[in-house]
């Protein structure tokens, strides 16, 4: 089977998760196309336990059937080859292969100024209007907002970026047509009316925990700091942080109460001087302006 370089890339999404070292780098080194006919000739046949089977899955692919479903939905694919490529999406240890966007591609040239905005998926009233408040400040003064599009701080963050009618761009752990959780759909139907939903797995592939956790370094690496604002000591909200962190994004953190749960997080990253202390937009702005100057 003779693959293109559009389907080369969709068979490689469809083969590795994202966040692969060993595979984002066989793909830096060949590029899809090459690739795709190493694995074809029995190259990685001794890698791992799967190596035996890379071939034979390939030969199952109906790449065009994929990318007829993606153009059906108005969706896109992005790859390095692209003009549009987020260029920061590279400084990861494993970049992505390729992205599955759907919505504006226009909100891609936002990215040069755009915040990430990340935090628990149970916060209080006060988190929630904090992070709804930061997401319009930051659009009222010319930034984009990027999030993962789950419930709770996320969810705050995107609709207060789009209730300053700014863009705002929500990056899945789930395809792009197989959205979690269902009860965002409206939600990503605003997104996807001036911004973007982006992924790096195929259009019906079903959300799993590890996936979250994978994503969360995209929003990371793709916009210029991320903004923490309520998360639990363990929330997957720090592991994006410190994503960001080890590719030297700024990463500031929003102080709650002492004694909230959903804060403890928050003021481990300030105790650890991982993350500097924001306490108003103002306070933001003022230490992300150089950031583009």
């Amino acid at each position: 089977m003779k693959f293109t370089e559009s389907s080369a890339h969709l068979a490689l999404l469809a083969l590795f998760e994202g966040g692969n070292e060993f595979w984002s780098s066989q793909y830096r080194e060949f590029g899809a196309e090459e690739l795709i006919a190493r694995i074809q000739s029995g190259n990685y046949s001794e890698h791992k336990k799967g190596g035996l089977n890379l071939s034979a899955t390939l030969e199952k692919l109906e790449t065009n059937e994929i990318m007829g479903e993606l153009n059906s939905i108005g969706g896109f694919l992005l790859t390095r080859s692209d003009l549009d490529w987020p260029k920061p999406l590279d400084d990861l240890k494993a970049p992505p292969i390729a992205l599955i966007c759907r919505g504006s591609r226009s909100a891609l040239s936002g990215l040069d100024r755009s915040l990430s905005i990340v935090g628990t998926r149970n916060p209080t009233g006060y988190g929630q209007r904090i992070a709804g408040d930061f997401a319009a400040g930051a659009v009222d003064r010319g930034w984009s907002i990027v999030s993962g599009g789950a419930i709770g701080i996320d969810t705050a963050a995107h609709q207060g970026a789009l209730a300053a009618e700014g863009q705002t761009i929500a990056i899945l752990g789930c395809g792009i047509n197989s959205i979690y959780p269902s009860s965002n759909d409206r939600l990503f139907g605003e997104i996807m009316e001036s911004g973007l939903l982006i992924s790096e797995v195929l259009p019906n592939v079903h959300a799993i925990p590890a996936r979250f956790l994978i994503r969360n370094r995209l929003i990371a690496a793709i916009s210029r700091a991320t903004v923490v604002v309520e998360a639990a000591f363990r929330s997957g909200s720090l592991r994006t942080a410190r994503e960001g962190a080890e590719i030297f994004r700024p990463v500031f953190a929003v102080p709650g109460p002492i004694n909230s749960p959903t804060s403890d997080g928050c003021h481990r990253l300030i105790g650890e001087r991982s993350a500097e202390i924001v306490t108003s937009i103002a306070d933001l702005m003022e230490l992300v302006a150089p950031l583009v100057d």
